[in-house]
């Protein structure tokens, strides 16, 4: 199967974590590709999640003035192209990219701004997804979420929590979710990667999101399966990655396909491209000689991430035909 050529959606994607080496090289010319491959890259000399951050604040370093945003959310752009990505939901956070006197709204305004330029340019629709992050005070996290409703209407289209779910309690960031909840905004969140079930319970009853980012781990508590398919709360897979933060050990282990096989909604992601070292495509390829995925598999992954997108019911009829299409056409 040439997975290259399917339609593709991809709902969990860091901007920050997806720089190619050539928009690295416009930024600074001093880094090599084996500075690159050894600093911005998690394999194989990852250790766990917070290794893996780490490599992904070098992206962010480079990112702090309104000329790096663009370049690298055009970047983006170009890779989501040229491997049939039809729509994607990109997300950051906005407070990190503050280092050279940017405003948050300065910020997300010029990333908005790319990407209308990118959909335009590409063809490929884009959402954008604001993060806080779990080390974040409560203001940071409020100020996260206004940001969002600021830019209602725009191709900001939802508010998440990500980073290092195992080290920081959710405490700090209960009223930015139930901002974001009173508002109607679209949420998902991290949890269930470098903590067990019990960080995915903890994030639905506090922040109630439509759809967890990883959730990986729900695996291990089979009521929480229950509630996830009766709840229709959708999980954002991203299998490379999980590997390189040692949520397993090796490729084989990973439970995509208990996930899918249990009904409970999931997706296939990339979650960042550069640490991850991954394309979608190549994530494909991976399911297909692991688990023997077959067209099938992908095409309801594709659905479900339709079904779950952050966009118009308008907009997700017209996903539907193009991947239908171009399903049948490969």
């Amino acid at each position: 199967m040439d997975y290259l050529k399917l339609p593709k959606i991809e709902l969990h994607l860091h901007l920050d974590c997806s720089l190619s080496y050539e928009v690295v090289k416009k930024l600074d010319p001093r880094i090599t590709p084996e500075i690159y491959a050894d600093e911005f890259q998690a394999s194989p000399k990852c250790t766990d999640l917070v290794d893996y951050i780490k490599r992904a604040l070098k992206g962010a370093d480079l990112m702090q003035t309104k000329e790096a945003l663009h370049l690298v959310t055009l970047d983006l752009f170009d890779q989501l192209k040229a491997e049939n990505v039809i729509y994607a939901e990109i997300r950051f956070a906005p407070l990190q990219h503050l280092q050279e006197g940017l405003t948050p709204f300065e910020v997300v305004e010029t990333v908005n701004l790319a990407v209308e330029e990118g959909i335009a340019q590409t063809g490929v629709e884009v959402g954008i997804i604001l993060c806080t992050l779990r080390h974040f005070s409560r203001a940071q996290s409020m100020e996260t979420v206004k940001l969002v409703e600021t830019f209602q209407g725009t191709h900001v289209v939802g508010f998440d929590i990500a980073s290092d779910e195992a080290g920081f309690p959710i405490t700090n960031h209960i009223d930015a979710f139930a901002y974001a909840r009173e508002r109607g905004f679209s949420v998902t969140a991290h949890a269930g990667e470098a903590k067990g079930a019990e960080s995915v319970w903890e994030t639905l009853l506090h922040f109630y999101p439509s759809r967890i980012g990883h959730g990986v781990r729900s695996v291990e508590d089979p009521k929480l399966m229950v509630f996830l398919k009766e709840e229709d709360i959708h999980l954002e897979v991203c299998p490379t990655s999980n590997l390189h933060t040692h949520v397993v050990d090796k490729i084989e282990d990973h439970p995509a396909d208990r996930i899918y096989n249990s009904g409970v909604s999931m997706s296939i992601n990339t979650d960042g491209r550069t640490v991850s070292n991954v394309s979608l495509t190549e994530e494909y390829e991976k399911l297909e000689k692991v688990f023997a995925w077959e067209k099938a598999h992908f095409m309801k992954c594709n659905l479900e991430a339709i079904r779950h997108a952050f966009i118009s019911e308008e907009k997700k009829a017209d996903l539907r035909k193009r991947l239908l299409a171009g399903f049948g056409q490969v």
